[in-house]
């Protein structure tokens, strides 16, 4: 992220530290910070002139809609994972008047379940690409729609070019 000394942050900028609190918020496990970087239906548009309703895709779940059944995912979330961390790569950030759109990918190491007599689970790697849609509203940017979705990764014979004799690109799709 450039900083302008002396000068006030760009909308890209103040979109951009607002796209890592929640992020940041996240590894913490801080639900109160992470419920006040969603917009609400106390924020901007609520005269009904425009639909602000707060939606969410997490990797591999349904759509979630209202602010309450996302909040209350995250909850869930928080309180069934003992450790995660995200590193953030290919952050792009486009403003288009009161809406910014930020694409990246989500380098997620996370703490699996201990096994029985362990105390500690094993370190799960998780690469997962998101789009964050940002509305800006009279406190500041609010996370207005999350979406994830996993990228799949390729079996090994596809590094060398060869597919096995499949035409399917090497991915296997053979019941488990």
């Amino acid at each position: 992220m450039t900083e302008n000394r002396g000068t006030a942050p760009t909308d890209s900028e103040l979109v951009e530290r607002t796209n890592t609190a929640f992020y940041e918020a996240m590894e913490r496990g801080d639900l109160e910070v992470l419920s006040s970087l969603w917009i609400s239906e106390g924020d901007d548009g609520a005269d009904g002139s425009e639909d602000l309703t707060p939606s969410c895709v997490h990797a591999g779940w349904p759509v979630l809609t209202g602010r309450g059944e996302v909040l209350r995912s995250y909850a869930l979330i928080m309180a069934n994972t003992e450790y995660i961390q995200f590193f953030l790569t290919d952050v792009t950030v486009a403003v288009a008047a009161d809406t910014a759109l930020v694409t990246c990918t989500e380098n997620i190491l996370s703490g699996a379940p201990p096994e029985e007599g362990s105390e500690l689970g094993p370190l799960v790697g998780q690469l997962v690409v998101a789009t964050n849609v940002f509305r800006r509203t009279s406190s500041g940017w609010k996370l207005w729609s999350h979406h994830a979705s996993p990228v799949l990764a390729e079996t090994d014979d596809s590094d060398n070019g060869d597919t096995g004799g499949d035409d399917n690109g090497g991915l296997d799709e053979s019941p488990a």
